[in-house]
């Protein structure tokens, strides 16, 4: 007896796909893409980039949040929030010349917000 039935994801084809999912997290050459830069001048840039705020990449899949790296942008250039529309203050520096994680940079902004 001949099946031609296949079990599991080999089944789907692009047709029984009703919904696009768009990645959050991407591979370094889409993170670069959407600096407008390539892979090569992306990681030759990473150390400074990474100096300044910019998201590392996930320790385990090594893929970059699409999601932060717009939030950064936003941050860097002192764009509004979309979702709020007040300005973002400039992104401070740390007096030891440490970069502020994104986390900080959260708080601090909170604590000009309500200081």
């Amino acid at each position: 007896m001949n099946h031609d039935h296949r079990e599991g994801a080999d089944t789907l084809r692009g047709a029984d796909i009703r919904f696009r999912v768009d990645p959050g997290d991407v591979p370094p050459e889409k993170a670069a893409r959407r600096l407008h830069l390539t892979l090569d001048r992306f990681n030759e840039l990473l150390p400074n980039l990474l100096k300044r705020g910019f998201p590392p990449a996930d320790p385990d899949t090594g893929m970059y949040s699409l999601e932060a790296i717009d939030e950064w942008r936003k941050l860097r250039d002192g764009l509004k929030s979309p979702l709020t529309g007040a300005d973002h203050p400039p992104q401070p520096s740390q007096p030891t010349g440490k970069p502020m994680s994104m986390g900080e940079r959260f708080a601090a902004k909170k604590r000009s917000r309500h200081g």
